[in-house]
């Protein structure tokens, strides 16, 4: 990008045109917020202990704005990038129907919004929790890894795994093992999930010089990876069943799951189809949502045979 292209995007980036209810809404990421609502509920049922359902509720929109809040300052740190990408450029700050500052008051607000109800309203434990997991997608995963290493999605993925864990400490106010096993199926799952994505959107990354995997070391060295990392998840989400957090219900689900992902990344590496690495990514959004369906559905079963 020429100096004089990029003084006209930060230029359009820096001008007040207001806005409107559905632009703000897509500062929210809506998409990402209905997976974390989600895995949040889950792990709010599947808690030893019950909460009021109000009570329940009141945090599931605390954990759900919350996550608004880091996909709103996420937008306000990657306007510079978002314009120059395909996949991101109509997002309303690159497209000039918001400031990237209108983005950063509006996320900022929002997540500190979302830590205080949630403490008050819940447990200071969660909102702790919360607002470590905020703080850790925008400083450390935005701002620090997205730009400097190929591991960025490894360790950052750490942000996108904690809504399970958030709503099993909004009922309890404790972290459990059971809970941190959540979290690790979420935290295996993310770098195959979005490495896919990432083969297909490669030249998108390399044009703004993120170092993502397949930019870094290749589309090949990265299905090597994918394969390996599906391989672990694979046994990573047998550990709801070893340690008899859920029985063979989610364990039948589970394996016909773990079935279709490993049968995608062999795919991937034996063939070069274009299109499959987006198959495989829309087949891996549907695999977290399905299991978590299973750990539900196990719970509930659970819950009426004993």
């Amino acid at each position: 990008m020429t100096d004089t292209t990029a003084e006209t995007t930060r230029g359009r980036l820096d001008v007040a045109p207001g806005g409107d209810v559905s632009d703000y809404a897509a500062l929210l990421k809506p998409r990402v917020m209905f997976l974390v609502v989600f895995t949040a509920l889950v792990g709010l049922v599947v808690a030893p202990v019950q909460m009021h359902p109000v009570l329940a509720i009141a945090a599931l929109i605390c954990i759900a704005v919350g996550a608004g809040a880091s996909g709103a300052l996420n937008m306000w740190y990657d306007a510079d990038i978002d314009a120059r990408m395909a996949r991101t450029a109509s997002r309303p700050v690159p497209q000039g129907a918001l400031t990237a500052n209108e983005a950063l008051t509006f996320g900022s607000v929002l997540g500190i919004g979302s830590v205080l109800c949630l403490g008050l309203m819940a447990n200071w434990v969660a909102a702790g929790l919360l607002a470590f997991t905020i703080g850790f997608y925008v400083f450390v995963y935005t701002m620090w890894l997205k730009r400097s290493t190929p591991q960025n999605i490894v360790i950052g993925g750490a942000a996108g795994a904690a809504p399970p864990v958030l709503g099993w400490t909004a009922v309890t106010a404790t972290v459990d093992p059971n809970a941190l096993i959540l979290f690790l199926i979420i935290y295996v799952w993310t770098p195959p999930h979005f490495w896919a994505l990432a083969i297909h959107r490669r030249h998108d990354y390399a044009a703004v010089d993120i170092p993502m995997l397949p930019v870094t070391h290749g589309p090949r060295f990265t299905r090597w990876h994918i394969l390996f990392y599906t391989v672990l998840l694979v046994i990573v989400t047998t550990l709801p069943y070893l340690t008899g957090m859920s029985e063979l219900l989610y364990l039948a689900g589970v394996t016909i799951l773990n079935l279709g992902f490993l049968w995608y990344a062999f795919r991937l590496l034996k063939d070069n189809d274009e299109r499959l690495p987006m198959q495989t990514f829309g087949y891996s959004i549907i695999y977290l949502m399905v299991l978590f369906i299973f750990l539900l559905a196990d719970h509930f079963l659970q819950m009426i045979l004993h």
